[in-house]
């Protein structure tokens, strides 16, 4: 009988060897007792069994390695995919003139909004037929699939943009919310005294040929909550206006897609 012979993975061990060297040279540094030792890795082991690992890491760590890796890059900056993000959205059609209607309730509640943008490459040519993927919470600041009675898909959709890179969606103006707080994550922010608000938003994904995949959000001036998002995931380049023409609100940024190299 053959043993198979396993591939040694470089990247994997390169990788695992530096998160322990800088481990390691964490726990000098913070001089960690054992008892401290012990309660932090309870405290992980906590995080996993409540499932809340791609929250932390979320709301902790993945601001910081968008900001490392795009700043100094052209196009629009990526924020936060989030915990809320679900897969197979339904496609949505444009049955109220020219714009799509994100999947919602009939009698769903909360300020109309219309909400439009353009999709264009770093080279300047707009990006026809571009996948835009949209997702938000409700008017009770909740998502659908997660902490919301609401059908699976609510407030959630795709739709592909015109010939020009335009598009425009129909939905509700989003509310600011607060991350769960009734686990260790929110231990975590009861240790170092932070707020769990993040400020209202928008998730939009865009897949276009021959491009990197963009995954960012949108906010808006003058929310209370934009300065100390708890995520840490607002750009100046994601702002925009939400304005009211005749008691609808409407509102639009444009977005810029890197090519693959």
């Amino acid at each position: 009988m053959q043993t198979e012979t396993l591939k040694k993975n470089e990247r994997v061990e390169e990788v695992f060897n530096l998160f322990i060297k800088h481990i390691q040279g964490f726990l000098q540094e913070a001089k960690l007792n054992h008892e401290e030792y012990t309660n932090f890795v309870d405290w992980a082991d906590r995080l996993g069994r409540k499932g809340e690992l791609p929250l932390f890491a979320d709301v902790f760590l993945e601001t910081h390695v968008l900001r490392a890796m795009y700043t100094d890059k052209p196009g629009t900056q990526p924020s936060l995919l989030g915990p809320y993000f679900v897969e197979n959205s339904p496609k949505v059609e444009a049955k109220d003139g020219d714009a799509y209607i994100l999947t919602q309730r009939p009698d769903e509640k909360g300020e109309i909004m219309y909400f439009k943008g353009n999709v264009s490459s770093t080279n300047g040519k707009p990006l026809a037929n571009t996948k835009v993927e949209m997702w938000q919470n409700d008017a009770s600041g909740k998502y659908s699939s997660f902490d919301s009675d609401a059908p699976k898909y609510n407030f959630r959709g795709h739709f592909f943009t015109d010939n020009n890179g335009d598009f425009e969606v129909r939905s509700i103006v989003p509310l600011p919310y607060s991350i769960p707080t009734d686990g260790p994550t929110g231990e975590f922010l009861d240790y170092t005294e932070q707020h769990p608000m993040r400020p209202a938003h928008l998730h939009l994904m865009f897949e276009a040929e021959g491009h990197e995949t963009l995954i960012t959000q949108v906010f808006f001036e003058g929310d209370e909550w934009l300065e100390t998002d708890v995520a840490d995931g607002v750009r100046l380049d994601l702002m925009t206006t939400l304005r009211d023409e005749n008691g609808v609100k409407k509102a639009e940024l444009d977005f810029v897609m890197r090519e693959e190299n």
